[in-house]
C-alpha cells in the first residue's frame, strides 16, 4: 500500500514515522523548506516514550515526483489547503483514500447536509478544493492526539493515541475497515464512527473558543478557564454552536461545563493557534470560527458571541500579519 503523508508536521510527521515504522505500507511525503531537507537527511524523527524513533522516508516537494497513492493523509493547516488542490492531482487515482487529519470544519463538511448545499465560502472559497478532491474519495478523521514539533523534521509525541475515521455520509464500507487495520498496527487507537460529522462538530465545539482567546490573550488553558468572565463567554459561544450543531445533524447532548470539566484533566497546555501566533504562522481562524459563523447564517441562528469572537480574533490576526487582509 503506497501512503503518502501531505503536510509533515507535528501531526503529519506523528502519523507518518508510525506508519513507516510499522512496515505495513510504503510511506513518502510531501514537504518544503527546512522540513524536506530533514526528511531528506535522516527520515522520519519521533520522539515517544522517551525512546527516538526514526524511519525512511522518500519526500518531495513535487507531488508528481511521488505518482499515484492508495492513501493520502492530509496533515496540513485550513490555510494551506488552496494550495493543496492545486498540487494534489499527480496523487490522486480512482481508489485514493484521501483523509484529512485537521483542525476544524473542513471543506467536504457540507455535502449530505440539506441545509449546505454548496460548499463553505469560508473554508473553500469557490468550492476549488471540492473540486479538486472528489468526495467520494474523502474519509472523515477527527484526530485526539497531541504532538509538537521542536525543530524541522523532528517530532514530539505528547499526549493521546485517538483517531476517528468514518465514511462522510455514514456507510459502513470495507475501506473503512482497512484503514482502521493499518493504523490500529501503527499503534493508534481507533473509533470507526457511523457519524464523523458529528465528531467533527463536537471536537470543533470544544476548539472554537479555546484556540481563539488564547492566541488573543497569550493565557494557557487553565487561565482561560479559570477567569470566570472569559469562561461564561466561552460557554454562550458554545450553546450557540450547540444549537447550531442540532440544525445540521450534529447534536451536543453535552453542557459547556461539561466540556469544561474535560478540558481541565488534559491540565495546562497552550493550543496550537498561540503556539501559530508566536511563530508568525497564518492561525486557522476560518475553519474554527469563521465556518460555525457560516453555517449559523445558513441555518438562520443568531450567534453574536461566536460573531464577536471572530470579530476580535480576525482583526488581532491581521494586525500581527497572521491573517489576510
Amino acid at each position: 500500500m503506497k501512503v503518502c503523508i501531505y503536510g509533515a508536521g507535528a501531526i503529519g510527521g506523528l502519523i507518518g514515522a508510525r506508519l513507516a515504522a510499522a512496515g505495513e505500507c510504503a510511506v513518502s511525503a510531501v514537504a518544503r523548506g527546512e522540513t524536506l531537507y530533514a526528511l531528506r537527511k535522516h527520515g522520519w524523527r519521533l520522539q515517544q516514550h522517551g525512546a527516538l524513533l526514526r524511519a525512511p522516508v522518500v519526500a518531495s516537494e513535487r507531488p508528481s515526483e511521488l505518482g499515484t497513492q492508495d492513501l493520502i493523509i492530509l496533515a496540513v493547516k485550513g490555510p494551506a489547503m488552496q494550495t493543496v488542490a492545486n498540487q494534489i492531482a499527480p496523487l490522486l487515482g480512482p481508489q485514493t483514500i484521501v483523509v484529512p487529519a485537521m483542525n476544524g470544519v473542513p471543506w467536504w463538511f457540507n455535502v449530505g447536509v440539506a441545509a449546505l448545499e454548496t460548499p463553505l465560502d469560508s473554508v473553500d472559497p469557490g468550492g476549488r478544493i471540492a473540486a479538486a478532491i472528489p468526495f467520494q474519495n474523502v474519509l472523515g478523521c477527527v484526530v485526539h492526539v497531541s504532538a509538537h514539533s521542536r525543530e524541522a523534521g523532528v517530532v514530539e509525541h505528547q499526549m493521546g493515541e485517538g483517531l476517528i475515521i468514518g465514511e462522510p455520509l455514514g456507510e459502513s464500507t470495507q475501506r473503512v475497515q482497512r484503514l482502521a487495520g493499518l493504523l490500529r498496527g501503527a499503534g493508534f487507537e481507533i473509533t470507526v464512527s457511523e457519524n464523523v460529522r458529528r465528531d467533527v462538530w463536537y471536537k470543533l465545539w470544544g476548539n472554537m473558543t479555546m484556540n481563539p482567546i488564547s492566541a488573543l490573550t497569550g493565557a494557557s488553558s487553565d487561565r482561560v478557564l479559570d477567569d470566570p468572565l472569559v469562561r461564561n463567554f466561552c460557554a454562550a459561544a458554545m450553546r450557540e454552536a450547540a444549537q447550531i450543531g442540532a440544525r445540521i445533524g450534529c447534536a451536543i447532548a453535552q453542557t459547556p461545563e461539561d466540556r469544561f470539566a474535560v478540558t481541565r484533566k488534559l491540565g495546562s497546555f497552550t493550543t496550537s493557534m498561540l503556539r501559530d501566533v508566536e511563530t508568525g504562522r497564518i492561525i486557522e481562524l476560518d475553519a474554527l470560527v469563521g465556518a460555525v459563523r457560516e453555517i449559523g447564517l445558513r441555518v438562520n441562528t443568531p450567534t453574536p458571541n461566536i460573531d464577536a469572537l471572530f470579530g476580535l480574533t480576525r482583526l488581532f490576526g491581521r494586525i500581527r500579519g497572521v491573517y489576510p487582509e
